[in-house]
C-alpha cells in the first residue's frame, strides 16, 4: 500500500505539537465540563478544529496557554448553546475517587473529632454553594484554589487582563464566603427563630 508522505508528515507534525498537552487539556476540560464524557468530547472537538490549522499552531510561542484558551472558548460556546445546563454540583465536577482528595487537603494531619465534624458539615454546604455559581466563576475558583494555577496563566487562558482575574477571584471568593455563611447560619443575626 503506497504511503502518502505529505499526510503522514502533517499527522506527525500535528501529533508532536498537541500530544504533550493532551493530558493537561483533558484535566482542564474535566474541570470545566464536570463529566468524563463531556471532557473527552470537548478535547476531541478542539483537536478536530485545530487539525486544519497546523500552520497557525506551529507559529504559537506558548502552546499550552493558547490551547487552554481555545478549549475554554469552546466550552463557553457549548454552555451558551445549551443554556445553563452546565451547572452541576461540585460532587459531579471531580471524579468520585478524587473528590475526597482535594477536600481532604483542607484537613490538618491530626484533625480531632471537632474538626472532622465541622468539615463533614462544611462539605455538603460547599457543594451546594459552588453549584449556585456561574460556570465561569466556578471554573475560576477551581482552577486557582483547587488546581493551583497561577493568576498569570489564568489571565492568558481566559484572555483577560491580570487585574481582571484578581478582581474576579476576589469577588468570587467574597460571594462564596457570604453564600456559605448563609448556608451554614440560616438564622437571622438579630434573633432566634420563634422570638
Amino acid at each position: 500500500m503506497p504511503l502518502i508522505p505529505f499526510r503522514s508528515s502533517k499527522n506527525r507534525r500535528f501529533e508532536s505539537l498537541v500530544q504533550p498537552h493532551l493530558d493537561a487539556m483533558y484535566r482542564f476540560a474535566y474541570r470545566l465540563a464536570g463529566q468524563q464524557q463531556d471532557a473527552e468530547d470537548l478535547v476531541q472537538d478542539v483537536v478536530v478544529k485545530l487539525y486544519p490549522r497546523l500552520d497557525e499552531l506551529e507559529a504559537v510561542d506558548r502552546l499550552r496557554p493558547w490551547l487552554n484558551r481555545v478549549l475554554y472558548r469552546q466550552f463557553i460556546d457549548q454552555v451558551r448553546r445549551k443554556g445553563r445546563q452546565g451547572d452541576r454540583p461540585l460532587s459531579e465536577l471531580v471524579a468520585p475517587d478524587s473528590h475526597a482528595d482535594w477536600l481532604d487537603s483542607l484537613e490538618s494531619d491530626n484533625a480531632g473529632p471537632e474538626i472532622q465534624l465541622e468539615q463533614a458539615r462544611l462539605r455538603p454546604a460547599l457543594d451546594r454553594v459552588l453549584a449556585t455559581l456561574a460556570p465561569d466563576q466556578r471554573a475560576l475558583l477551581l482552577l486557582h484554589d483547587v488546581d493551583g494555577w497561577r493568576q498569570e496563566d489564568i489571565a492568558a487562558v481566559l484572555d483577560i487582563p491580570l487585574g481582571t482575574v484578581k478582581s474576579r477571584l476576589h469577588r468570587c471568593r467574597a460571594g462564596l464566603r457570604k453564600k456559605l455563611q448563609r448556608e451554614l447560619e440560616p438564622i437571622p443575626r438579630g434573633g432566634r427563630v420563634g422570638e
